[in-house]
C-alpha cells in the first residue's frame, strides 16, 4: 500500500496497524463558508491560463463515440441546469461542468472505475479509481494518492475535514479506515462484516458507498448482503435497514436516509422507524425519462432527488431530477459529451463538502 501526502511528495509506504478507535470528527478543521454556494466561487481556478490540457499523472482515454443526436424536448437546460462534478463507471474521465459547458476534465486510463468523487473548499477534487484513491489540484497536481493493495479495492471515500479520508477496502477482510492525510497516519482501522472472508472474487461487489455522518457514525451499505447498517465510533450497530441490493445510502438533513436499490431499480427514503416516507421507481416517469438502472442518488437543498444511471450505453438518460412530488424537472440524455452517471456533486447548492452531513450525496 502505498500513499502520497502534502508534506511528503515522494511515495511512502504506510503501515497498517491497528489503532485506538477515535471520534474522527473531534479535530477535523471546520472551515466557514463566506458564500451561499463556496465551490462556485472555485471554479475560475479550473479555467485559467495555467492549467494543462493533460495532467503528469493523467492517463488518456478513447474518445467518446456517438453519432445520435442530443434530445431537445427534454425538461430542463441539459448541461446548464446545474454547475456538478461528474462521474461514471463506464468511462474514466471525470467532467466539471459549469455554464452549460465541459471546462475540465481528468482522465485515468482505461480498466476499472471511477465511484466516488468530491470537490472540497479548497478546491481541490478527491476521488475513488478502485485501485487507488486521490486528491488532485484544478492544476492537475497529486497532492496525495493511496494506491489499493493487491487483491483490494476501493470504491467509496469522503473527506472528513480538509486533512481526513474516510474510505474502505474491499478485502479479505474488508476494512474501514480513516487515514490523515496531513500526519499520514492511519486513525480508524476496523474490520467489517462480509459474504466470505476466503474467496477473492467476492471482493468486488462488497461496497460501493460508505458515509461518516454529522453525528459521527458510518453510514454502510452492504451491496450483497442487502443491508444498510449504521455503527456509532465503537463499531457498535445501531440502526439498521433490510434492502436488496443497496448500492449507496446517505444520511439526510432531516434525520431520513436516501437508499439506492440497484437490484429494484428503486429509490427509497425511509426515517429513523424505518417507515417508507418516499421511494421512486422507473414506472413512476413518463417513458421518455425512465432511467434503466441506478447507483447513487443526490438529494438537493430544495428538495428535490437526481438519480444517477450507467444508462446501458445510451438507452436511457444518465440524470433524472424530480421533485418531492415526483414530477420531473430535469432529464440529462447527452451521450455525446458524457459516459454513464455513477455520481454526480452538485455544485451550486449549499454547504461544505468536507463537513459530514452538508452535502447529501
Amino acid at each position: 500500500m502505498k500513499v502520497f501526502c502534502r508534506e511528503f511528495p515522494k511515495l511512502a509506504s504506510i503501515a497498517l496497524l491497528a489503532v485506538g478507535l477515535v471520534t474522527v470528527g473531534q479535530d477535523a478543521p471546520q472551515p466557514k463558508s463566506s458564500h451561499a454556494t463556496p465551490l462556485i466561487g472555485k471554479l475560475n481556478r479550473f479555467t485559467t491560463s495555467g492549467v494543462p490540457a493533460i495532467g503528469p499523472a493523467e492517463i488518456e482515454v478513447a474518445p467518446r463515440k456517438w453519432d445520435r443526436p442530443i434530445p431537445s424536448d427534454l425538461p430542463g437546460n441539459g448541461l446548464a441546469q446545474h454547475s456538478m462534478l461528474y462521474i461514471g463507471e463506464g468511462y474514466n474521465k471525470m467532467f466539471l461542468i459549469n455554464g452549460g459547458k465541459i471546462i475540465w476534465t481528468y482522465s485515468t486510463g482505461s480498466g476499472w472505475e471511477y465511484d466516488d468523487a468530491w470537490m472540497l473548499s479548497n478546491g481541490n477534487i478527491l476521488f475513488t479509481r478502485m485501485q487507488f484513491i486521490a486528491e488532485v489540484t484544478p492544476n492537475k497536481e497529486v497532492v496525495w494518492r493511496y494506491d489499493a493493495p493487491a487483491g483490494t479495492e476501493i470504491h467509496t471515500c469522503q473527506p472528513i475535514g480538509l486533512n481526513k479520508v474516510m474510505f474502505v477496502l474491499n478485502g479479505l477482510p474488508p476494512k474501514l479506515m480513516v487515514v490523515n492525510i496531513k500526519t499520514n497516519s492511519v486513525e480508524v482501522q476496523h474490520e467489517l462484516p462480509a459474504p466470505s472472508l476466503t474467496d477473492p472474487k467476492s471482493v468486488h461487489g462488497q461496497f460501493r458507498r460508505v458515509r461518516y455522518t454529522a453525528r459521527g457514525t458510518y453510514l454502510v451499505s452492504f451491496l450483497e448482503m442487502d443491508q444498510v447498517v449504521e455503527y456509532d465510533k465503537n463499531f457498535k450497530e445501531v440502526w439498521n435497514y433490510e434492502i436488496k441490493s443497496p448500492w449507496a445510502a446517505v444520511r439526510l438533513k432531516n434525520g431520513n436516509t436516501l437508499i439506492t436499490d440497484e437490484k429494484d431499480i428503486l429509490t427509497r427514503e425511509v426515517n429513523p422507524q424505518k417507515e417508507t416516507v418516499w421511494d421512486l421507481r422507473p414506472s413512476d416517469l413518463p417513458v421518455a425519462y425512465r432511467f434503466i438502472n441506478t447507483q447513487s442518488a443526490t438529494r438537493l437543498a430544495n428538495g428535490d432527488t437526481i438519480i444517477c444511471s450507467r444508462g446501458g450505453d445510451g438507452k436511457g438518460p444518465q440524470l433524472v431530477e424530480v421533485t418531492p412530488d415526483k414530477k420531473v424537472v430535469w432529464v440529462l440524455n447527452d451521450w455525446a459529451d458524457l459516459g454513464p452517471a455513477t455520481a454526480v456533486q452538485i455544485l451550486d447548492d449549499p454547504g461544505i463538502p468536507e463537513m459530514p452531513g452538508q452535502s447529501q450525496h
